[in-house]
C-alpha cells in the first residue's frame, strides 16, 4: 500500500491530540478525515506528511518509514497542502507552481522538457493558464487557494495530503477541485488523504472515510456504513438523517433544523463513467 500508519500517537506537552491513530491507503484511494473542530484532523495530516514527530506509532510509505527518507525524497512521494499555505506576496502563479518541481530538479539540473509539461498540466488543470504571470496579491482567495493545488499537482507525487482544499471557494470552484481530485485519483492512480468539513461533500467524492472524536478514530470505513450508524449524530451532536438520493450514490446526511435548505452533490465522473 502506499502509505501506512499503525498507531500513530501525538501529543503537545501533555495533551494528546492524536491517539492510537491506524490508516492504511491504497493506490488510487479518495480517503476524507471527518471531526469536528479540534479532532486532530489537520495533526493527522501533519503527521503522516512527516512534519510531526509522534510520541508514538509510525508512518510509511511502501513500507519505508517516512522518517527515514530524506525530504527531498519524500516529496517526489508526497505532496502536502495546507489549510492556510504563505508564499512572498510578489511571486506569481507560474513562479509558486515551478516551485512543485524543485523536488525532481535540486540544486544542480535545470527545467527539462518534463518538467515543463507538468506545470503546463498542472495550471491547465487548475483552470489558471490564463493568470500564470499575476501575481498572488491580485488573485481572489479562491484564485489563491487553486494556485496553492496546483503547486501540489506540479509535484507529481503518487500520495496527496489535502487540509480543507475547498476552504474559502465558492460552491462552483468546490465541486471543481472535487471533480479534479476524483479524477486524479481515477485516472492517474493518486493516493488521497483529504481533511475535509463539508460531510456530504466527503460522503459524494471518497471511497473511505475516517471519523476522528477528540484524536480518537470512531470508524474507519465505506460512506454506506457510515450512514448505516448513528455516529455523526453522535460526534457532531447534531439531530439528522441520511437520506437516499439515487440508487447508486452516497445517501445525502439532511440536518433538522427549523428553516432549511438542502443540496446534495453528486459524484463526479470521469470519461469513461467509473
Amino acid at each position: 500500500m502506499p502509505l501506512t500508519c499503525s498507531q500513530l500517537s501525538v501529543a503537545y506537552g501533555r495533551r494528546m491530540v492524536l491517539d492510537g491513530f491506524d490508516l492504511a491507503l491504497e493506490k488510487g484511494e479518495i480517503r476524507a478525515l471527518i471531526g469536528p473542530n479540534g479532532s486532530g484532523k489537520s495533526t493527522a495530516l501533519q503527521a503522516l506528511a512527516g512534519l510531526i514527530r509522534p510520541a508514538a506509532g509510525s508512518v510509511a510509505i511502501d513500507g519505508r518509514p517516512v522518517d527515514a527518507m530524506p525530504r527531498r525524497e519524500l516529496a517526489r512521494h508526497l505532496a502536502y497542502l495546507p489549510q492556510q499555505p504563505t508564499a512572498p506576496d510578489e511571486m506569481t502563479v507560474a513562479q509558486l507552481v515551478r516551485q512543485g518541481r524543485f523536488a525532481h530538479v535540486g540544486l544542480f539540473r535545470g527545467y527539462g522538457p518534463d518538467d515543463e509539461q507538468a506545470i503546463r498540466w498542472a495550471l491547465e488543470c487548475t483552470g489558471l493558464s490564463g493568470l500564470a504571470d499575476r501575481s498572488l496579491t491580485e488573485l481572489s482567495g479562491g484564485e489563491r487557494q487553486r494556485a496553492w493545488i496546483s503547486a501540489a499537482l506540479a509535484q507529481e507525487a503518487q500520495i496527496l495530503l489535502l487540509d480543507e482544499p475547498t476552504t474559502f471557494l465558492d460552491i462552483g470552484y468546490q465541486v471543481e477541485v472535487l471533480d479534479l481530485v476524483y479524477r486524479l485519483s481515477r485516472d492517474r492512480g493518486v493516493a488521497i488523504v483529504m481533511a475535509i468539513h463539508d460531510l456530504n461533500q466527503a460522503m459524494s467524492v471518497c471511497d473511505r472515510i475516517s471519523l476522528l472524536e477528540r484524536g480518537s478514530l470512531v470508524f474507519d470505513g465505506d460512506p454506506h456504513a457510515l450512514a448505516g450508524t448513528s455516529l455523526i449524530e453522535q460526534v457532531f451532536r447534531v439531530h439528522g438523517t441520511f437520506v437516499p438520493i439515487a440508487a447508486d450514490a452516497p445517501p445525502h446526511f439532511d440536518v433538522e433544523l427549523a428553516r432549511r435548505s438542502s443540496f446534495a452533490l453528486q459524484r463526479p465522473r470521469t470519461a469513461s463513467g467509473r
